[in-house]
């Protein structure tokens, strides 16, 4: 598997939301920080897409999709200087999933929000807070396509919903991180973009394939055709730390996955990613999860959705 799909593999939307917006000529509309993923895809008309911290308004046309993968509130609006409105209490008044917000009717757009959890960092950390996809791309017809399924999924509640609304929400953010792993060839140091090199790449899907494994830098560099200073900068250059350090942060995300599951034993996951005792386990997860293994543990099963 390669380490793209091997990353994608821990992810599950373990909730949905999904609404349509029916509205036309001079309007606009505020919203706070989404607390999960926000997707968005504009069926007819245009607008301005004006988010937080970002230097620019962005001008949306039919076909284009936007991701935000950052808790950043944003403006919808017909025009820059249009006065908004609180989308929340808009939304108040949609009517099966969908909201007629004035008397025309000029502009759709579909949307939804993802939780992926913790384990999607590791990916959109890679992605600016906005990431546009243009209707032209090979990527937003698939995207626009999984968003309308997904209305139509969500508004009729019918059978096996909630897992094909996990599915398609993976199918767009896949779709979404080819985009910019395709074109984003001089982007700043990150996971994502890692994948475009190939000797880095080729330690990666090493690492991924036996993260057991008692790596060495040397080991890996061999993998990659270099020598080990050479391999060693430009893989930090690349993902932005070192290739050791990577390999601890992918275990905690593998060990993570495996406790949150919660039938497995501690002693069991510390064996299955190579480490001889608890102990050196336990400290290498509280450095990058700050927490011991049964503390995440009891964390995980406490926000856990009620079975009653």
């Amino acid at each position: 598997m390669d380490p793209l799909s091997d990353v994608l593999s821990q992810l599950n939307a373990d909730k949905a939301y999904v609404v349509g917006l029916r509205t036309g000529g001079d309007w606009g509309m505020h919203f706070p920080p989404p607390a999960n993923i926000k997707f968005n895809a504009v069926v007819e008309g245009s607008c301005w897409l004006t988010v937080e911290g970002e230097p620019a308004p962005i001008y949306l046309r039919p076909g284009d999709c936007f991701i935000l993968t950052r808790p950043r509130a944003f403006i919808l609006a017909s025009s820059l200087d249009r006065i908004t409105e609180n989308a929340v209490e808009l939304f108040r008044n949609a009517v099966k999933g969908v909201l007629q917000y004035g008397s025309e009717q000029d502009f759709f757009m579909i949307g939804g929000r993802f939780n992926y959890g913790q384990e999607a960092r590791l990916l959109l950390d890679s992605l600016p807070a906005v990431a546009v996809v243009n209707a032209h791309t090979d990527s937003a017809p698939i995207l626009r396509w999984a968003l309308a399924l997904l209305v139509q999924e969500l508004s009729n509640a019918s059978p096996g919903g909630a897992m094909m609304a996990q599915q398609l929400g993976n199918i767009m953010l896949i779709q979404v991180l080819r985009q910019y792993l395709g074109v984003e060839q001089d982007s700043p140091a990150g996971w994502l973009f890692a994948l475009s090199d190939p000797r880095v790449n080729s330690a990666l899907e090493a690492m991924h394939a036996e993260p057991a494994k008692r790596w060495s830098v040397q080991q890996l560099a061999d993998i990659a055709g270099v020598s080990r200073s050479t391999f060693a900068l430009s893989f930090k250059q690349k993902v932005g730390f070192g290739p050791l350090e990577y390999l601890l942060r992918w275990r905690m995300q593998l060990a993570s996955r495996r406790l949150a599951l919660g039938n497995v034993t501690v002693s069991a996951v510390a064996q299955s990613l190579g480490y001889d005792s608890d102990s050196a386990f336990s400290n290498a997860f509280k450095r990058i999860m700050h927490c011991s293994p049964r503390q995440y543990r009891e964390r995980q099963r406490e926000h856990a959705p009620s079975r009653s």
